[in-house]
């Protein structure tokens, strides 16, 4: 029996319905057999789902609500078990699981949308900091391990930390900048090796590489002054690394025209 390529993305595509266009042309383009979205901002009934199934992409797993967070797993695969955690119990849409059923592999997809945190990293002072530390840490029940029903499992999306030194642009300036102040780091790298978790994404591109994913709309020369960050990741299983094929970040669609400000990144798999 040959073997069975497996292709997933992340993406935080900052409103959906506005950026389908986007969506369906990367779709296109780049053919994942998964795609995984973040801060969809629309309700399930508003998705706009017909727009993707007529280019094969019929199942999917979504978990929305009016105008903010929201997150939604697209796929030409079949799909089973569709699930979503109210994390901090506060009923905003960050979650969604789901098994993809790539071949003879059942994969576990957790697809996340992690609080931004607002702008100052004091808990006393800051209510949105303190939910985004209160949500990391309910978050150390999600464990790499696969279920009896999967194969492997892999953590997308958004997390809002760029854990790593290489992961932002001027590690010194940014250490008390909200997304990489050390609390923050360092309770990412403690849960994601805690719960068994790969870095996928830096295990196929060094972690003495500069690698962002997200920059922000106030840098109109975003390509130039390349002030980044790394806030979208791609863990997986332990059993995943050796199957791991290629990593991408897709930089140029930062670039394109009224985008997100975040980029896709993809995963390819050889089973």
């Amino acid at each position: 029996m040959g073997s069975k390529k497996f292709k997933i993305a992340t993406w935080n595509i900052n409103s959906v319905r506005l950026r389908s266009g986007l969506v369906e042309q990367f779709l296109k383009d780049y053919q994942p057999d998964v795609l995984c979205l973040q801060e969809t901002k629309c309700a399930n009934d508003q998705f706009p789902s017909s727009n993707f199934s007529k280019l094969g992409y019929e199942h999917t797993a979504i978990h929305g609500q009016k105008g903010y967070h929201g997150v939604a797993t697209l796929s030409r695969l079949p799909l089973s078990h569709s699930e979503s955690h109210d994390f901090c119990e506060i009923g905003d849409a960050r979650h969604v699981r789901t098994i993809v059923h790539a071949g003879n592999q059942r994969i576990g997809i957790e697809n996340f949308y992690v609080p931004a945190g607002g702008d100052e990293p004091d808990t006393a002072k800051n209510p949105k900091f303190a939910h985004k530390l209160k949500f990391l840490d309910e978050m150390q029940e999600i464990h790499a391990t696969p279920s009896d029903e999967e194969d492997a499992r892999i953590l997308v999306g958004d997390l809002n930390i760029a854990p790593l030194e290489n992961d932002v642009w001027s590690h010194k300036q940014l250490l008390k900048v909200v997304s990489h102040t050390p609390v923050e780091t360092e309770t990412l790298e403690k849960l994601r090796k805690d719960t068994g978790w790969s870095d996928l994404v830096r295990t196929k591109i060094p972690a003495t590489e500069k690698l962002f994913t997200w920059w922000s709309y106030r840098s109109r020369e975003w390509n130039v002054s390349d002030r980044g960050r790394r806030l979208d990741h791609i863990w997986g299983s332990q059993n995943l690394e050796g199957a791991l094929e290629d990593v991408t970040v897709l930089r140029e669609a930062r670039g394109w025209e009224r985008p997100s400000d975040h980029v896709p990144v993809i995963a390819t798999f050889n089973f």
